[in-house]
């Protein structure tokens, strides 16, 4: 029988306290325990440096070393690759605010490592290793992906909003994927660039790109409320860039979602490439 945290799914733990339940270090995205026989894994959503994806239930968890190649024999980078065989249980946290490390469970390879490159601490571009991993108890999960998807997208949004405007473009431009990353929920839930969606916005200076109207209210923060839309939508294989993004009043945008006559298409088409 492996090792038992006496965790619940979901439970919200701090830093110390996995420390202490599971005898590691309070640092890393990675942390073996000799004294439990554990490796905890934390995918951490308020850091910039790894681009950790869910698709579907299966975590695409980047390896370890902040600089150049990273190497799959490398510590707990060897460690998660031989767990089906080492005998050390592994477990997940997921944190999408500060401090806040959320409970996922025991988690297994789903398959083989591969490799990606992506931009290391110094700016410079490496090869990672990528381990798909997945969590044993799916179904619980399942049912907090809604909120954490929805939580992370309202924190990583307040950071956007305090960037000057050349800079969510940057970030836009750097983070912006053809590939949009999914949760199972109770629907499929997708995770939106939180850069990507400011930009639309602040190009749009509060004007609806449709309709050209003004936005119809303010929000609580006194800011012109237009929502983000995608050109093509998402579901149907869109892309999550300022390319495929616009902002749109309430009306418009229920009008998209419904209608999504061609002429609108075009027309906000010819809008971004202007």
């Amino acid at each position: 029988m492996g090792f038992d945290p006496g965790l619940t799914i979901g439970q919200v733990v701090t830093n110390d306290d996995i420390r202490n339940i599971f005898k590691c270090g309070n640092m890393g995205g990675m942390r073996r325990s000799n004294t439990t026989n554990t490796l905890i894994i934390v995918t951490d959503h308020t850091k910039g440096l790894y681009d950790d994806r869910w698709e579907d239930d299966i975590l695409h968890y980047t390896g370890m070393g902040k600089n150049g190649d990273q190497k799959i024999d490398f510590a707990q980078n060897r460690t998660l690759n031989e767990s089906d065989t080492n005998g050390v249980d592994v477990f997940l946290f997921e944190v999408v605010k500060e401090r806040e490390y959320t409970y996922l469970g025991p988690i297994a390879l789903w398959d083989k490592p591969y490799q990606e490159v992506q931009p290391g601490e110094d700016g410079e571009m490496r090869k990672v290793w990528i381990f798909p991993v997945k969590v044993k108890n799916s179904e619980e999960v399942s049912l907090l992906s809604r909120d954490l998807v929805e939580q992370n997208f309202f924190e990583k949004s307040k950071k956007a909003k305090r960037l000057s405007t050349s800079e969510v473009k940057e970030r836009a431009e750097q983070t912006g994927t053809t590939y949009v990353g999914s949760r199972k929920s109770l629907v499929t839930t997708y995770e939106r660039n939180v850069y990507v969606t400011e930009y639309a916005k602040r190009r749009a200076k509060g004007i609806c790109e449709l309709c050209e109207e003004p936005a119809p209210f303010a929000n609580k923060l006194g800011e012109p409320y237009l929502e983000t839309h995608h050109i093509v939508w998402l579901a149907n294989g869109g892309e999550d860039t300022i390319e495929n993004t616009v902002a749109l009043c309430p009306n418009c945008h229920r009008k998209m979602h419904i209608v999504d006559s061609e002429k609108d298409i075009e027309k906000l088409k010819q809008i971004i490439k202007m």
